[in-house]
């Protein structure tokens, strides 16, 4: 019997190891990239998984994992989404971003690819182009809310979700790292404007899911909430969770005391539209 369970629990493992492997990498800038960073081997591509035994809705979420414009958090913030997405019937697209080194247009302009290529494979991969959403967390909420404010025509998402996300460059309460990183240290306050997407909410913006910690002592609460005030002033559909202690950067992992409900309140508002 005891045998019995280990060969059970040995081919569920193999089974979840699958479902996370992804089924297509694919370089973002085959021919070059439109900006270059003096950090030559640094490289965007995509890993896309796509719903295997759930059928597809249509919709895809292009995931950008945080780590304050200087490295990716890819497990927890990243690929470990994949098989939540596919159990909904989502397509799951995470993007390996390139860091700034200096050229602040570079993680935006393959934000941007990332949700062309999306479309661009929209019937190979059961895709509806209008429901392509964007996701990021910490400093690739910044990125992700950057590209839903900014991003016209096929680069723009039709849905944003937000884990503890770096929104402003105010640096009154931005994460200094994430400002630095991106604009450098001495931005002008135009530019520090510009990429606080708290200032750039339209009544086109797409509609938001938020999610934070009260006790969040990296990126100050006010930038999640600051959104959702603008969000909510042009009549963006938008939710906002504020959990009560949690910090920064649980992401998908389970030792979050509100994980369950988490993915709970996400699901409920995939659910809504």
């Amino acid at each position: 019997m005891i045998e019995l369970m280990k060969r059970l629990l040995t081919l569920a493992f193999l089974a979840v190891a699958m479902m996370s492997q992804a089924q297509q990498r694919i370089d973002l800038w085959p021919q070059g990239a439109p900006h270059v960073s003096s950090d030559v081997k640094d490289t965007a591509y995509v890993q896309v998984f796509l719903p295997q035994t759930v059928a597809p809705t249509g919709r895809v979420v292009v995931i950008c994992p945080g780590g304050g414009y200087t490295h990716l958090a890819i497990g927890h913030e990243g690929v470990d989404w994949a098989p939540v997405f596919n159990n909904m019937g989502i397509a799951a697209v995470v993007l390996k971003y390139r860091m700034p080194h200096g050229v602040k247009e570079i993680p935006f302009e393959d934000a941007e690819e990332a949700i062309r290529l999306v479309r661009r494979h929209a019937a190979e991969w059961n895709i509806d182009v209008q429901q392509v959403g964007i996701m990021g967390s910490s400093a690739g909420g910044h990125l992700a809310s950057t590209i839903a404010t900014h991003a016209t025509g096929d680069a723009k998402p039709n849905f944003q979700i937000l884990f503890y996300p770096v929104i402003t460059m105010d640096k009154t309460f931005t994460h200094m790292g994430s400002h630095d990183f991106l604009l450098g240290a001495n931005a002008p306050q135009e530019l520090e404007q510009q990429y606080s997407n708290e200032k750039q909410v339209r009544p086109q913006t797409p509609r938001a899911f938020i999610v934070l910690s009260n006790d969040d002592h990296v990126v100050p609460p006010l930038n999640g909430v600051s959104y959702y005030v603008a969000l909510n002033a042009s009549k963006v559909p938008a939710v906002l969770h504020v959990y009560p202690t949690g910090d920064h950067g649980w992401g998908l992992r389970t030792s979050f005391a509100y994980h369950t409900e988490m993915l709970t309140e996400l699901k409920s508002w995939l659910r809504s539209f």
